[in-house]
Parts: C-alpha cells; sequence; structure tokens
C-alpha cells in the first residue's frame, strides 16, 4: 500500500512539472528569511495560503514576470486597512501570479517612478523588489509569499513549483482520533457499526534551520498528502497542492473539494476522511507524506459490533 501511495505521488508531481514547465521553476523568494510556516499549515482553523519568512533582508522576484501591482504606505489606497499589509504582485503569465505581501512599507524601488501600482513594470527571476519587514497582519519582521492561479481560482502551494529544501526533520504523527456522528471522540476499540471521522494531527518535515534558529512559537508544517485506509483499501485522500475559491467560500481537495472550514475546524488537527466501519476487525492505517516523499504511518485496530 505505501509503495503504491508513493507511486502516485511522484506520478503527480512528473505531471505537475508538465504543467509549469513554462515558468521553468521559480526560485525562493529570499537568501536568507527562514520559512516558519508553510502553504496549508492549520492556523487556528484556517489554512495559510502561502509561505510565512521571518527576518532575512532583500525580497527577491521568484520568476520574471510584470508587475501588475505594488501597494506602499505612499498610495492613496494605503489609508485603508489590509491585511496584506504593503504588497506586490507579479504576473508571470498563463494565469499565474505571485504575491509578496507584509514586509516593510517602502520597497526597494520605491524612488523609481516605473515601480508603482499606476505604471506596471517588468522584473527579473531574483530581482530584488522590497525588503522584509512589518506591516499589515504580521507580528513578526519577515514577509508572506503566495502564489494564485487566477485562471482556474485557487492558491497554489509553492513548493509545487519551487524546488524544496531537503534538510528538514522527520514527519510526524501526533494523535489520530476517530469521532461518532455525535462528534464525541471515541475511547473504546469496540464500537458500533457505523460512519466516523477521521481527525490527524501531523506535521511534516520542519526545516533544520528553524529549530537552530530557535524562532519563538512556530507552527506546524504542514504535510503534503495524508491518506487513511480501511482494510487495505484506501478510503481517504487528503491533499495539500492547492486551495480553491468557489463562491468566496475556500475548498480543499479530500476526495474532491470539501470545505476549508469543515477541514480544518478541529484545529491543530485536519479533518482527514469520513469513513464507514461494518462488522467485524478493522484496520485503520494513516499514511503522512511530505513533499520530499518522507513518510509515515499509524495502524489502529478495531472490532466492530
Amino acid at each position: 500500500m505505501k509503495k503504491r501511495v508513493i507511486c502516485f505521488v511522484f506520478i503527480c508531481l512528473f505531471f505537475l512539472g508538465f504543467l509549469f514547465d513554462s515558468l521553468d521553476a521559480m526560485n525562493w523568494p529570499s537568501l536568507n528569511a527562514v520559512l516558519i510556516s508553510n502553504f496549508g499549515a492549520n492556523n487556528n482553523g484556517k489554512p495559510i495560503l502561502g509561505m510565512v519568512f521571518a527576518g532575512g533582508e532583500e525580497i527577491l522576484a521568484a520568476e520574471s514576470g510584470e508587475v501588475i501591482f505594488s501597494r506602499s504606505k505612499n498610495d492613496p489606497a494605503s489609508r485603508l486597512p489590509s491585511p496584506l499589509g504593503a504588497w506586490t504582485a507579479i504576473d508571470h503569465g498563463d494565469g499565474l501570479i505571485s504575491i509578496y505581501s507584509r514586509y516593510a512599507e517602502s520597497p526597494v524601488n520605491a524612488e523609481r517612478e516605473d515601480f508603482s501600482s499606476a505604471e506596471a513594470t517588468q522584473v527579473e527571476k531574483q530581482q530584488p523588489i522590497a525588503f522584509s519587514g512589518i506591516s499589515g497582519w504580521s507580528a513578526r519582521e519577515g514577509f508572506y509569499f503566495m502564489i494564485f492561479d487566477r485562471r482556474e481560482r485557487r492558491w497554489i502551494n509553492p513548493a509545487m513549483i519551487i524546488t524544496p529544501a531537503h534538510e528538514t526533520t522527520p514527519v510526524q504523527i501526533f494523535s489520530v482520533e476517530l469521532r461518532n456522528a455525535q462528534g464525541q471522540i471515541v475511547q473504546s476499540r469496540n464500537l458500533t457499526q457505523g460512519r466516523y471521522t477521521v481527525y490527524v494531527n501531523a506535521a511534516g518535515g520542519i526545516r533544520r534551520s528553524v529549530v537552530q534558529a530557535g524562532i519563538g512559537r512556530i507552527r506546524q508544517f504542514a504535510p503534503q498528502r495524508i491518506v487513511c485506509s480501511v482494510n487495505g483499501a484506501e478510503v481517504g485522500s487528503l491533499n495539500f497542492e492547492a486551495v480553491s475559491a468557489r463562491d468566496g467560500i475556500l475548498m480543499v481537495s479530500r476526495n474532491g473539494l470539501v470545505s476549508a472550514g469543515q477541514v480544518y475546524r478541529n484545529f491543530p488537527s485536519f479533518e482527514a476522511a469520513e469513513v464507514f466501519l461494518t462488522r467485524g476487525q478493522v484496520t485503520l492505517e494513516v499514511i503522512v507524506q511530505d513533499i520530499s516523499g518522507d513518510s509515515r504511518s499509524v495502524t489502529n485496530y478495531f472490532f466492530i459490533n
């Protein structure tokens, strides 16, 4: 089962490579900032839609493109409150936009007339566009990086496009819980036949540089995929490749699109699957994978009356 799941992930990554081939792989938007929270992490019941960086100096364009918006304290619109604070959006073609936000109020090129929201300008890959700092809904010096596909109306996990760092700690599974139809946590191994919900509290590998830096309270890193199997058959798969927007509601991929509010409501766990358990002995296996291919599994046994 594990081999089949891992092969499936590599096949998905292979085809995604063709999908984003026109970008020729983006680069990290900083040479020295520390990634402290990643795409899909459970932020008190809501998904993080990008990557949160702490510290660092210059913020770099992840790929060449056209600046379609840049907002700083000198813009008239800045008098309005914004959770993004100072931010810049760069169009890379094919509907993909990278967004850099919550940085220092003054962009690197603020003195240049061609760098403004009123007049777009071209930027090259790895060109400095701003400085790390504090603005918007940020609590520490750094910045927030997102990738948005406006054709598909979805935020994309940057790790699907940018080569991930491999210096990570192992995947961790902190707990696996079953809840009955009344939302109560199941404590016994002897259960009645029926429908249950599987909640998984797990984390993908955290970069060792984050641990070594000892940066305050670090949110758990979201994994890349959570797979639930009953008696060897896959019954649920929660993926963290993208978060879609449908009629103003955020949706995540879990055997189709499911409301993010439902999947993330039990902070810090993820609602990974809904299963129907029939009479007899049941084996419930949960496999958690990160973007680098590392995985870990937990198996629980139940007897269903």
